[in-house]
């Protein structure tokens, strides 16, 4: 039953998503642009990255939309565009994992990385890791509000999206 268990991880991706940009959307820019030591600088680095990413495995899993180049390119200056285009992503991710049939999920693929690295891999393994990369990185997002003073911003647990 790989079907259910990865439509959770979609819809739970998207909440959570949202309830990250909703306390993003609440502090200036500039904050959202400071330095912060973060892997990918800032908040808004680490947004697009995440951006990215989907971008990238979509693109490997379907083979269809954008392929940026690098995991550390800026695709959107503006927060609202950068925002939109999250939505997009998520949508797309439910649309993906809703079309997939149980067979889809251990079966094989092949794909290549940004170096040109063949490899092949389990669907279900792709998606455990598409779907942990998110909550990784979502969670160094959440950290990055708390210290550019966003006060005890929304939990992004999965048990809390379950009781909602």
């Amino acid at each position: 039953m790989w079907k259910p268990h990865y439509e959770q991880f979609a819809a739970y991706n998207r909440w959570a998503n949202r309830r990250l940009y909703d306390e993003a959307a609440r502090l200036p820019d500039e904050a959202r642009r400071r330095e912060l030591g973060l892997f990918f600088h800032n908040l808004h680095g680490t947004l697009n990255h995440l951006v990215v990413a989907d971008r990238v495995w979509l693109r490997r899993l379907t083979g269809e939309g954008p392929e940026p180049a690098r995991l550390n390119e800026i695709l959107y200056e503006d927060f609202d565009a950068l925002r939109e285009a999250r939505e997009a992503e998520d949508a797309r991710i439910i649309r993906f994992v809703g079309g997939l049939s149980e067979a889809d999920f251990p079966a094989n693929f092949e794909y290549r990385t940004l170096a040109g690295k063949a490899h092949s891999q389990r669907r279900c393994d792709t998606l455990a890791h598409f779907f942990n990369h998110q909550t990784h990185h979502r969670g160094q997002a959440h950290a990055a509000l708390t210290s550019l003073g966003v006060p005890e911003p929304a939990p992004l647990d999965l048990l809390a999206m379950q009781r909602a």
